[in-house]
């Protein structure tokens, strides 16, 4: 069926701090794409755009960060991604809104992308998709680029004041796109006192790195975080570049202290030359840039030196998804074939003398799930949100939120609940995405995380009348909303069974690769 399209000379137009705007509308949404909303040279902080005269169009996206290794399609059917154009100057957003008159006042959902803080992209996923989320939801929704890797996340402060923010400059391109959001969003429909930032994996990372960061207080009010937190992936404690930069500097044959050439050098080179030189430097131990620093601008994790004051304030949903990893091996082939005997010897070649406690609390905490489910559970994603849970709960100034994604989807004779999965949940996408589709099961399920991500965005609470009352955590009580073909609400209910986990599985590796689990 035909949809109404608009994009003339003189709508949809809006006006900016910097000047006009024109995007699209499709039906009842209106679209802008590739919106600029700072700049900057490489290494350095972001600055505001400058003004132009007339109308720029903004109907196309724009460019993303370039990566340090090339992606190549895969694993496609789980995850349909999209690939784009790349360059530097990679500070862009995408706007979906029902509305632009001023006076709307809508929530305002902006999106953090996944990919640690080296890949990914605002429209790397087909599922990242706002309009789906703009048009149930009716509300604004924002996705953004920033400066990724070696461009976004390389300390080069022990070479000069100019460099003194260099190790956190993509998150200081983020701070710079919700300032333009607070410049502008009213514009474009939206309330700029009422902004939630979500974001998954890398994206989740992003929105609690942020909430310590003192530069961005008061720029959003809300926070989710989808399988944000693991431990070891963000620097702790005070790091600087030396080694890796003066690495970078011989191996590119410049002398010490010829940094200022780094900034000029093609970035294929750079990033050839970075690949070439960190991988031995971290197996050292050494600081090597793609994440966070921890300095004045960005204080540190919360779980370690605390929550500033400000982020006692936000309140917060937090969770994950029961099997991050079980998109990246292999699954389980004729689950519903296996003796029993034949099951607890699988999870005996896995989990050694631990087998028989970690059956036992499983089935206390999944006691609906294949017993098989329990070779693919995560912890190393779950552990750490139970801490950032516990502690963000102490601190009642605002309340903190627990969910548990555990849906099986129809691949492979079932697959449990991957890493990303939950996504086109969230964002209405479901259609867009051919493995979610349940007959008589997906739909609902959809409705029901999609109605609670609008209503945290709306109003601070998590709830639809599709959903038992889902209450805030509290010091000592981990209330967690379950999603699955029956969504309930539990209390600490797989505590045991991940603190046992967690010593029972020591490395990712050991979680996507073994040779006891076959297609």
């Amino acid at each position: 069926m035909a949809r109404t399209f608009i994009c003339s000379k003189t709508e949809p137009i809006v006006e900016t701090k910097a000047g006009k705007l024109r995007g699209y509308k499709i039906d009842e949404t209106y679209t802008f794409h590739g919106i600029k909303y700072a700049d900057a040279e490489r290494f350095q902080m972001p600055t505001e755009i400058e003004p132009w005269d007339g109308v720029k169009e903004a109907t196309s996206y724009g460019y993303v960060s370039p990566l340090l290794n090339q992606e190549n399609p895969s694993g496609e059917i789980l995850i349909p991604h999209r690939y784009w154009p790349m360059d530097e100057n990679c500070q862009y957003l995408n706007i979906w809104t029902r509305s632009i008159d001023k006076n709307a006042k809508k929530p305002v959902l902006v999106w953090l992308h996944g990919g640690g803080f080296s890949a990914g992209s605002s429209i790397e996923h087909v599922a990242y998709d706002g309009e789906n989320m703009s048009k149930f939801g009716d509300a604004v929704v924002v996705s953004l680029n920033h400066r990724l890797n070696i461009l976004g996340y390389l300390d080069l402060s022990p070479f000069g004041e100019k460099y003194k923010n260099s190790g956190n400059a993509g998150n200081a391109d983020m701070v710079a796109a919700l300032k333009w959001i607070q410049d502008n969003i009213e514009n474009f429909g939206g309330d700029p006192e009422n902004v939630t930032l979500f974001g998954q994996s890398g994206g989740g990372m992003k929105v609690w790195t942020l909430m310590q960061t003192p530069e961005a207080d008061g720029l959003f009010h809300k926070g989710i975080i989808q399988s944000g937190l693991i431990d070891g992936f963000v620097a702790a404690g005070e790091v600087d570049g030396t080694e890796i930069v003066n690495a970078l500097l011989r191996e590119l044959a410049y002398e010490e202290g010829e940094v200022e050439k780094l900034e000029a050098i093609p970035y294929p080179l750079l990033a050839e030359t970075y690949n070439k030189v960190s991988e031995k430097l971290a197996k050292e131990g050494h600081y090597v840039g793609c994440s966070p620093i921890q300095n004045d601008f960005y204080v540190g994790d919360p779980r370690v030196v605390g929550f500033t004051d400000h982020a006692k304030t936000i309140p917060v949903m937090v969770g994950t998804v029961f099997a991050e990893f079980s998109a990246f091996g292999p699954g389980i082939a004729d689950k519903d074939k296996l003796s029993i005997e034949e099951i607890e010897q699988l999870i005996a070649n896995r989990y050694g003398d631990h087998s028989e406690k970690l059956i036992t609390l499983f089935k206390e905490a999944y006691p609906e799930k294949h017993l098989t489910d329990l070779l693919l559970i995560d912890s190393l994603f779950r552990a750490p949100s139970i801490d950032f849970i516990a502690k963000k709960a102490e601190h009642q100034e605002a309340p903190t939120y627990s969910y548990m994604f555990s849906f099986e989807f129809p691949y492979d004779d079932g697959r449990a609940a991957w890493h990303c999965s939950e996504i086109p949940f969230i964002f209405h996408n479901t259609d867009k995405v051919p493995v979610c589709n349940i007959p008589g099961v997906s739909d609902l399920l959809e409705k029901q995380m999609f109605d609670t991500w609008i209503s945290f965005a709306r109003n601070g609470t998590p709830s639809s009348n599709d959903l038992p009352e889902w209450t805030a955590c509290q010091p000592g009580n981990e209330t967690t909303m379950i999603f699955d073909r029956t969504c309930e609400v539990r209390h600490n209910y797989d505590h045991d069974l991940i603190a046992l986990h967690s010593s029972a599985t020591p490395s990712f590796d050991l979680l996507v690769k073994d040779e006891d689990i076959q297609h």
